[in-house]
């Protein structure tokens, strides 16, 4: 009996040693075959796996090597921005009725809120901020014969990081990232096409209605149930505030809507909020910054701010939706928080720094902008994981984990621009084992829909 137990033990002990060790081999069965697919023959793939608990290496092939990682990006800029904000961390923007030159006048000092206007909150929703700033106004008690202002001192005029591509600018996607941001600076236009195919394609009108620009559509007509190919372009001359809207949608459409990014959402902004209280400004100015003094915050009567809703809430969106415009946002906060001035620039080297010090090279992380949709970023999977496995030691983890969208049944952060698929995240095995992983794809041929099946095809075998 003793010598059975005995048996029994050690072939269980075997079988445990065993699937361990298949997991590896399974993996790299899959690669192997996955490499060999003929959507694969120019591209350059990396996939990264470890065990969640231990930390050791289950599978690597080309994790240093930098490739495009596009929204997976995202995942970077999040887990960052909970340790140098905090996952309570609320934007401010403040509405002040002041006296200024003897005027009364309308002061915003923005916080570059990227939730502003939102309609993911209904505290964020453009009427709710819209009626509280007119009450603002209204309990002035008089007209204000003086001008509406700005205050950006403290933030870049290059809303769109270097890098992002003319065709992705004028879409709602490309949306960039400015010191004052409403309704996530973007807006839907409402398309009428014809009954044939390569019939023109009409602009019906905007929602909200824009101040600027004007549109000129190009857009003809395609065969039914071809889907949203329309592209909107904005003006290469900065004079012109034409707008083009290219390519097709299908025929017999009545008010096909496709969304594009505010060429200038401040003064949308303030155009919207005059408008909204025209009856108590006596013709009222835009003017596009003032420089705050001492003698003016003397002059405040009266203040509205308006907080948005906390940073894990922000990033749930984030992720959930990889809304692009929150990323840029996260950036140029990393900078005016940690330098007092916001760009770019600044927060990318805030971030490299930062990781850093924790023990990654610096190298690995070769990006350019908070969203990942710059096709100039290149990001290693090892960095990728590495950052996953950071943010499970943290008491914030269960709000991003919470903030990953689930594909193929799996918990983790999907990326796609031309020519790059790519997935990170976490899974855990039906044995109970946990797996980070990052899986990068460049320059394939083909449909991404078939890519993304042969890659689950690949993830599966962590199931």
């Amino acid at each position: 009996m003793k010598k059975v137990f005995l048996l029994v033990a050690g072939c269980f002990l075997l079988v445990v040693v065993s699937y361990s060790q298949t997991v590896s081999q399974r993996l790299n069965k899959a690669f192997a075959a996955f490499e060999k697919d003929e959507q694969l023959k120019h591209a350059i793939s990396s996939f990264y796996v470890i065990d969640a608990k231990t930390g050791q290496v289950v599978f690597d092939k080309n994790s240093q090597i930098g490739l495009a990682p596009a929204s997976t990006q995202k995942i970077i800029t999040s887990v960052t921005a909970f340790e140098l904000l905090g996952k309570d961390y609320r934007y401010k923007t403040q509405f002040l009725l002041a006296n200024i030159k003897k005027e009364a006048s309308l002061l915003i000092v923005p916080s570059g809120d990227p939730t502003l206007g939102s309609w993911r909150w209904n505290s964020t929703r453009d009427s709710n901020v819209l009626a509280n700033v007119g009450m603002l106004i209204k309990s002035f008690g008089s007209i204000l014969n003086g001008a509406v202002m700005v205050d950006i001192r403290k933030w870049s005029s290059q809303s769109t990081p270097d890098g992002w591509i003319w065709q992705d600018i004028g879409n709602y996607y490309g949306a960039g990232s400015g010191f004052l941001n409403w309704r996530e600076n973007q807006y839907e236009v409402l398309l009428k096409s014809g009954s044939k195919i390569g019939d023109r394609v009409d602009v019906i009108k905007t929602i909200p209605t824009l101040y600027l620009p004007d549109f000129k559509s190009e857009v003809i007509a395609a065969a039914k149930g071809s889907g949203d190919n329309a592209y909107i372009y904005l003006p290469v001359n900065g004079a012109n505030s034409q707008v083009e809207i290219r390519g097709t949608i299908p025929v017999n459409e009545q008010s096909f809507s496709i969304s594009g990014s505010m060429i200038n959402p401040p003064d949308q902004f303030i155009e919207t909020v005059v408008e909204s209280n025209k009856n108590n400004f006596r013709q009222p100015r835009y003017l596009g910054s003032i420089f705050l003094n001492d003698s003016i915050n003397k002059q405040v009567e009266r203040e509205y701010v308006h907080f948005s809703p906390s940073l894990d809430s922000i990033i749930y969106w984030f992720n959930k939706k990889s809304i692009n415009l929150y990323g840029e946002a996260l950036i140029k906060t990393f900078a005016y928080e940690k330098q007092g001035f916001g760009r770019t620039d600044s927060g990318v080297a805030i971030v490299k720094k930062f990781w850093k010090e924790t023990g990654l090279d610096e190298d690995e992380l070769n990006i350019y902008d908070g969203s990942g949709l710059s096709p100039l970023n290149r990001v290693t999977t090892h960095a990728q994981v590495e950052v996953l496995k950071y943010a499970k030691t943290k008491d914030w983890f269960p709000f991003f984990l919470k903030s990953l969208p689930e594909y193929n049944g799996m918990t983790m952060k999907s990326g796609t621009i031309s020519d790059v698929k790519g997935f990170c995240g976490y899974h855990k095995a039906k044995d109970g084992k946990e797996y980070i992983f990052s899986f990068l794809v460049n320059n394939y041929s083909g449909k991404s829909s078939q890519l993304v099946g042969k890659m689950y095809k690949v993830l599966d075998e962590l199931k």
